[in-house]
């Protein structure tokens, strides 16, 4: 999906979680054979399914995990690190999230790392939209000087037909389709793709 540097920050709106697990664990394994590690801040249940999945496509996930070059947080539990007052807090997110980077990094500064997340899609259940938006914002500011590949996941079951979903699909670079392909557009058109596949 996505290789070398560059903002990538995309979007899988979803309503099948194993179709979702199975499309980040692929995302995940193409990463991991150009020698990407891989991060995923997930809710347990589709942390496991992800790493069953990844599992199913013959990756070593206990030497992967053991070495770093997989590192599967908790979402909930990590974004209670940066949270203040209902919202992201800057430095808190930044003091909690680059250590991870730079742990999946391990000294090699010009690597690239496959980041699943959804602490966005947590925030966004509870009807905390604007501190979803605010967390996007302040990943694709991380992106700019970091070098990963995000994959967020968002339940389709919680967006309805307002402006909502198209201040999400402005926050990212692509839409991710049912077959896990990536597709790059305007806002516009990245919601009339979010909502057709």
């Amino acid at each position: 999906m996505q290789q070398g540097r560059g903002l990538f920050h995309a979007v899988r709106f979803y309503d099948n979680e194993a179709s979702l697990c199975r499309i980040v664990a692929s995302f995940l394994k193409e990463g991991l054979m150009l020698g990407q590690p891989a991060v995923v801040i997930a809710t347990p249940e589709h942390a496991q399914g992800i790493v069953a999945e990844l599992r199913a496509r013959d990756v070593e996930v206990k030497s992967l995990q053991e070495s770093d070059a997989l590192i599967v947080l908790d979402a909930v539990e990590t974004m209670s690190k940066f949270m203040e007052h209902g919202v992201p807090n800057r430095e808190k997110f930044l003091a909690t999230i680059m250590p991870v980077l730079a742990r999946a990094r391990q000294g090699i500064s010009d690597c690239v790392i496959r980041a699943y997340g959804e602490m966005v899609d947590v925030l966004w259940k509870d009807g905390r939209d604007i501190a979803a938006i605010q967390l996007e914002m302040l990943w694709n500011q991380l992106g700019r000087t970091e070098g990963f590949s995000l994959m967020c996941g968002y339940a389709m079951g919680h967006f309805y037909k307002d402006a909502s979903v198209q201040d999400v699909c402005r926050q990212h670079t692509h839409t991710i389709a049912s077959d896990g392909t990536p597709r790059v557009s305007n806002a516009d058109s990245l919601l009339i793709g979010a909502l057709r596949t």
